[in-house]
């Protein structure tokens, strides 16, 4: 009875929810599009020509987004889910954590990256320190990654949540960029601790 509480609960949501009726009429796979759009608003970070790994892509709508601005570039997507094919887009199904999913990445560029994004987090359990905490090892692990790929003016984006490990990642990422925001966009869920790093120019 309470998880069909819980569901019916979301379903209202999502039907108020104007990021979501937003995105069926832009032809956005989620609402998760528009956090993106925000973000590039706000720090220019997409441009035509440019070279973007895009990490945690299902269901593909970030990777959407930046195959409207990149026309003569490259953008890799990577899931543990298989998405439905993107314009412009390679895809490779796996797990990132793993080493040959990582090298299989830097096979598919042989070069360094303009552009590393992560949308990664892993399923919630209600518990939010345990969330924050899981999710910010996937965002540190995404930042050494970044680190090994960007060109030297490159940026990084990721996920984060408010909780335990915030401050170590931003110390993490200030000793690796040169400059590191936190940004919240509006279309973040106003009761998510879900914010975002944005991260430039390798030291």
């Amino acid at each position: 009875m309470k998880k069909n509480k819980i569901s019916k609960n979301w379903i209202n949501k999502q039907r108020r929810d104007i990021y979501v009726r937003q995105s069926k009429v832009d032809g956005y796979r989620s609402r998760a599009a528009y956090k993106l759009i925000e973000i590039d608003q706000k720090f220019k970070i997409i441009k035509n020509g440019i070279s973007l790994i895009d990490l945690g892509a299902a269901p593909g709508s970030w990777s959407q987004y930046a195959s409207k601005s990149i026309k003569n570039g490259k953008i890799l997507s990577i899931d543990l889910k298989k998405i439905d094919p993107i314009d412009k887009v390679e895809f490779v199904e796996g797990d990132f954590t793993k080493n040959n999913t990582q090298q299989n990445i830097k096979n598919y560029f042989k070069s360094k990256v303009d552009v590393v994004l992560s949308d990664m987090a892993e399923n919630t359990t209600g518990i939010k320190n345990v969330d924050s905490t899981s999710t910010g090892e996937l965002c540190k692990e995404a930042m050494f990654f970044a680190k090994d790929v960007l060109s030297k003016n490159g940026i990084f984006v990721s996920k984060i949540f408010m909780g335990s490990s915030f401050n170590e990642i931003i110390l993490n990422s200030k000793s690796i960029f040169k400059e590191t925001k936190v940004f919240k966009p509006n279309s973040s869920r106003k009761d998510s601790k879900e914010s975002f790093i944005i991260c430039k120019f390798l030291r």
